[in-house]
């Protein structure tokens, strides 16, 4: 059975898996209609998806009609002015056919200028407070990639009491020792402050090789099902609170669902070791030329 835990301190119950809606981003609607119902069959009650993951708010509106009261619902925006991020809000609200979101997060808020046009005055967080207060919203937190964003994560937090953080989190991203202690740093500080903590690559195995003939349904390529992918869920979820964001490759749903339901401690380090050699795994950031999608 699929554990739940508390979203921060929102008062949700979320299952421990949430499900990734970039997947839906360039799905028909058929295809779409069919997955959603496959999150509801496993037992998934959060829903993650963003203004800019292609048509996924769209592909969600069927389903949201009929399930809103089911799931969290978050999305995402990427403006950082005021203006253009309640904008791009309402957007959101009527693709999906919603009157509010539980959770709106500033999508991959890392670089120091864009931190400093969304704290302004005029930025997006005072807008995403205002929405707030005004129910559209009713959680606001922060998401991001790279080896940067945990210690970026940890200079928000001192500048707005956000409700979650999202990054990413894997065995082989914590083999770098920085990012590894700033990770347990915001983990810790998160704990103390009831923040949500969501991850994301935990079954990544390296970007596309060039010459790559598979069908690429997530920007990085993922494990393929099987005790390296299973493992990779155990590593991430053995870590007491955290939450795992679904791939973007929607074939992958079932069976990290499925290895979540599993009770299973952490992997150790050689059977780790052992999947990154035998899937020739390499880290996605690397903080120099690999840092950004």
């Amino acid at each position: 059975m699929l554990a739940s835990h508390p979203f921060g301190s929102t008062g949700h119950l979320s299952t421990r898996v949430i499900f990734g809606a970039a997947a839906l981003g360039a799905m028909s609607q058929d295809r779409a209609d069919q997955t959603m119902q496959t999150v509801r069959d496993l037992g998934v009650n959060h829903i993650d998806t963003a203004a800019s993951y292609g048509d996924a708010e769209i592909r969600l509106r069927p389903f949201l009609a009929s399930h809103r009261s089911e799931f969290f619902l978050a999305t995402k925006t990427g403006e950082r002015n005021g203006v253009e991020a309640r904008r791009e809000l309402e957007r959101s609200l009527e693709r999906m056919g919603v009157d509010h979101v539980d959770l709106i997060q500033l999508h991959n808020l890392v670089e120091p200028d864009e931190f400093t046009m969304a704290h302004a005055p005029d930025g997006v967080v005072a807008a995403l407070a205002r929405a707030r207060d005004e129910g559209l919203v009713r959680f606001i937190g922060i998401t991001g990639h790279g080896t940067r964003i945990a210690d970026m994560h940890l200079r928000s937090l001192e500048r707005f009491p956000f409700d979650s953080v999202l990054l990413p989190y894997n065995w082989l991203m914590m083999q770098n020792e920085a990012y590894a202690a700033s990770f347990d740093e915001l983990v810790s500080v998160c704990a103390q402050r009831r923040v949500a903590v969501q991850t994301i690559k935990s079954v990544a195995r390296r970007r596309w090789p060039d010459d790559s003939t598979e069908p690429h349904y997530s920007w990085y390529q993922p494990l393929p099902a099987g005790d390296a992918l299973d493992r990779g869920v155990a590593f991430v979820l053995s870590r007491e609170g955290v939450f795992l964001n679904s791939s973007s490759d929607a074939r992958l749903l079932r069976p990290i669902v499925e290895a979540a339901s599993r009770e299973a401690s952490r992997p150790g380090n050689d059977a780790l070791a052992a999947d990154a050699s035998e899937h020739d795994m390499t880290a996605l950031f690397d903080g120099a030329a690999l840092e950004r999608i």
